[in-house]
């Protein structure tokens, strides 16, 4: 049987940072209440979880840090940053078919051909969302084609980097850049060039991770 204090505590402590709808996300058991119970169950089984794997559990999200009382599952913070950063994305700032269709003057089969075939050239981003795909907007220029500055920034990050992780990294605030947004600063000729390292360093390390 799995330890009911413990079943409660990491509940509590995972609501109090705010990270418990990310477990799921995340691959982890899951939890529900029922009255004064925590129920924790496996992802893919769906069976309750035992005190040894309950105390698995627990050690691995307490892994981060130096004090295990006060350590933060990082993974779950970047998995909740992720999501609020998607949501925002998908409130706006972005283009279907018929959007850049209407941009580039074109018929909208005419726009679905040529992005898909810019996507396989690695020289525009596109992301699939709930069966749709999004064509983000600030690749592209006035007239609906990608930013020229960009072409050399997209193929990198477009040979290692998941779409929707290419997207957040190229328009929210960069490390690798002193904080600079990608694409904004790749419009300076003489920033681009840190931005190019930058997303090589990016794919790279997506790579190193994937295996």
């Amino acid at each position: 049987m799995p330890d009911g204090d413990l079943a409660h505590e990491l509940a509590d402590w995972l609501e109090g940072l705010g990270l418990a709808d990310q477990l799921a996300a995340a691959g982890l058991p899951t939890y529900e209440r029922a009255g004064a119970d925590v129920r924790w169950t496996e992802p893919t089984t769906g069976e309750p979880l035992d005190a040894d794997r309950l105390a698995e559990l627990d050690r691995l999200l307490r892994a981060q840090g130096d004090d295990p009382a006060h350590a933060v599952p990082v993974a779950l913070v970047r998995l909740r940053r992720e999501s609020r950063l998607r949501q925002e994305l998908l409130d706006g700032g972005w283009l279907d078919y018929a959007g850049v269709a209407a941009l580039r003057g074109v018929s909208t089969n005419a726009a679905r051909f040529a992005v898909h075939k810019a996507a396989e050239r690695r020289t525009l981003l596109l992301v699939g969302h709930e069966g749709a795909i999004l064509v983000p907007r600030f690749q592209l220029d006035e007239t609906g084609e990608v930013r020229t500055e960009l072409l050399t920034v997209l193929e990198p990050l477009l040979a290692a980097v998941d779409p929707w992780r290419a997207w957040i990294w190229l328009t929210s605030p960069a490390a690798l850049l002193g904080g600079a947004v990608p694409h904004e600063a790749a419009r300076d000729p003489e920033e681009l060039p840190v931005v190019q390292r930058a997303a090589v360093a990016l794919a790279e390390r997506a790579r190193s991770a994937q295996g």
